[in-house]
């Protein structure tokens, strides 16, 4: 019988809503004090907290330390060096998404001036 380490960023995350402390470090191969430090170290980390201060994750926060996880260990980085990768990742996507409501925001004055153009065009040959 092979003894093969799981890899727990290939564990699937189950559907659920909110996943314990516990059951995150198991999905992400990181010890519950590692993940309470880096709730100090990350801003973007925020779990819910209830009854007795206990923590629950949601969906995207598994994905963001996994993702936290890949950076610090597997690429090397610092937690400065990783919340400055993760800070302009963060920019980036605002900044697409400006870009995409701008663009947006072109097509429909675009289509105006197309339809009103047609709306002339039909005029003209109705009369």
């Amino acid at each position: 019988m092979e003894n093969r380490k799981v890899n727990s960023t290939s564990l699937p995350i189950p559907a659920k809503r909110y996943f314990t402390i516990g059951e995150v470090g198991v999905l992400c191969g990181v010890k519950p004090h590692v993940l309470r430090y880096w709730e100090q170290e990350f801003t973007q980390l925020k779990p819910v907290k209830r009854r007795g201060n206990r923590r629950y994750y949601q969906h995207q926060e598994v994905l963001l330390i996994r993702r936290i996880k890949e950076l610090l260990y597997d690429e090397g980085f610092t937690i400065n060096g990783a919340r400055n990768q993760l800070e302009q990742v963060e920019e980036s996507g605002r900044i697409a998404t400006e870009e995409i409501a701008a663009n947006a925001q072109f097509s429909v004055t675009d289509l105006r001036y197309v339809r009103r153009e047609i709306k002339s065009i039909v005029s003209q040959l109705l009369s």
